[in-house]
C-alpha cells in the first residue's frame, strides 16, 4: 500500500535516519533490508511532503542540508518515541516485539550468541532478528546511530547518560603459552625471555588496553606479530612461535588449540575487563534487563562454569556480575 499524499509515515522517517547515519542510500537500503530504489523513493516522498531538500545527493558521501540537520533531531525523537510506544504496548511481553536488532561482541559469536537467539526465538515467536557481530567500538557506534537496539560489548568507558548499562561478566587477562612450556605452574616474565609476544591488534580496544597496561609497568616486550584473530594468535602459540596475552573468552573461542596451548595467570600485575549490555535508556522498557538476565545464565553455564572446572585458579576473577538486590 502506498503512502497517502501529504502524510509523513514512520517508514519515511526511519529511511531518512538510516540515510543520515550511513551517508549512503545503498548502505541504508542494506541496513533496512529494502531495495535501493524503494529507499530513494521514500526520501523523495519525504522531501516532497516537507517541501525542502534534506539530503545533498551530489555530495560523496551524501551530506545533510541545513534543513536535513534540523529534521534529523526531530526524526531521532520520533523513532525513540515509536520504539518506546512499542515496548509499552507490549507491556513487558517480549512475544509482542516485531523486530530485535542485536549487536554482539565477537567473543560470544560461537557459543553464547546462538544459544541466546535460540532462547529468544521461542519467547519472541513473531519477531524478526537482525544480528551484528563485531568489535566493541563498532557496536557502540551502531547503537549511537540507532542502527541497533542493544549491544553486548566490552566496557570502554564509553557509556553516556542516554545509555542504560547492565553488567554481565568480568574476566582476567591471562598468558597463553605453548603446552609444556615452563612446566605446569605459573610463569614469570623472566621465564619468557626466549619467547616473543604475539600481540593482539591495537586497532581494537582490547589491544590498546593490553598495550596501555604494559606501558604503565614500563614493559616494552619484543613482538613480531600483531593480529586481530584469536585463532591465528593461538595457532602461532601452539607452534611455539611465541606467547600471548588474551582473556579466557579468547582462549575458549579458539578451543581447538586447547591441547597445544595452556593458560596461566598473567606474569605481571593483574588486568581484567568487563562485558556489559547497553541500550538506549528507557526505550525498550524491560527488554534490556530481561535480556541481560538471560545472558547471565547462559554465560554462567557455557563460559564460567566449564572454564573454572578446567582452571580452578580462574574462580576469583572470572565470574558473572549479577545486579545487587534492592533492600525493601
Amino acid at each position: 500500500m502506498s503512502d497517502s499524499p501529504g502524510r509523513i509515515s514512520l517508514w519515511m522517517v526511519d529511511v531518512f535516519a538510516a540515510i543520515a547515519d550511513e551517508r549512503s542510500i545503498s548502505a541504508a537500503a542494506r541496513r533496512l533490508g529494502a531495495s535501493v530504489s524503494a529507499v530513494s523513493q521514500q526520501l523523495t516522498n519525504l522531501e516532497s511532503i516537507l517541501a525542502v531538500r534534506l539530503v545533498d545527493r551530489s555530495a560523496r558521501p551524501l551530506s545533510l542540508t541545513p534543513a536535513g540537520m534540523i529534521f534529523l533531531r526531530r526524526a531521532s525523537n520520533i523513532l525513540d518515541e515509536a520504539a518506546l510506544a512499542r515496548a509499552e504496548l507490549a507491556g513487558g511481553d517480549l512475544s509482542q516485539m516485531a523486530r530485535f536488532r542485536l549487536g554482539m561482541i565477537e567473543d560470544f559469536d560461537a557459543d553464547v550468541t546462538p544459544r541466546l537467539l535460540t532462547e529468544m526465538a521461542d519467547a519472541l515467536s513473531a519477531c524478526r532478528f537482525l544480528l551484528e557481530t563485531g568489535p566493541s567500538h563498532r557496536l557502540f557506534q551502531l547503537l549511537e546511530d540507532r542502527a541497533l537496539d542493544l549491544i553486548v560489548a566490552a566496557d570502554m568507558d564509553a557509556a553516556t547518560d542516554w545509555m542504560e548499562v547492565h553488567p554481565l561478566m568480568t574476566e582476567p587477562f591471562v598468558a597463553a603459552l605453548p603446552a609444556g612450556y615452563g612446566g605446569s605452574g605459573p610463569v614469570g616474565l623472566s621465564d619468557l625471555t626466549d619467547l616473543p609476544l604475539i600481540q593482539y591488534t591495537q586497532r581494537h580496544h582490547m589491544g590498546r588496553q593490553i598495550a596501555a597496561h604494559l606501558a604503565r609497568h614500563n614493559l616494552a616486550l619484543a613482538h613480531r606479530f600483531e593480529m586481530d584473530s584469536y585463532h591465528a594468535i593461538l595457532s602461532l602459540v601452539a607452534q611455539g612461535t611465541g606467547w600471548a596475552i588474551l582473556t579466557p573468552l579468547g582462549f575458549l573461542r579458539a578451543h581447538r588449540f586447547a591441547a597445544q596451548v595452556r593458560i596461566c595467570p598473567l606474569p605481571l600485575a593483574p588486568l581484567s575487563r568487563r562485558i556489559d549490555l547497553y541500550a538506549r535508556r528507557g526505550v525498550l522498557a524491560q527488554v534490556p534487563g530481561e535480556t541481560a538476565a538471560r545472558l547471565r545464565n547462559i554465560v554462567d553455564q557455557m563460559i564460567v562454569a566449564p572454564a573454572v572446572a578446567d582452571h580452578p585458579w580462574l574462580a576469583a576473577d572470572l565470574r558473572v556480575l549479577r545486579p545487587e538486590r534492592q533492600v525493601p
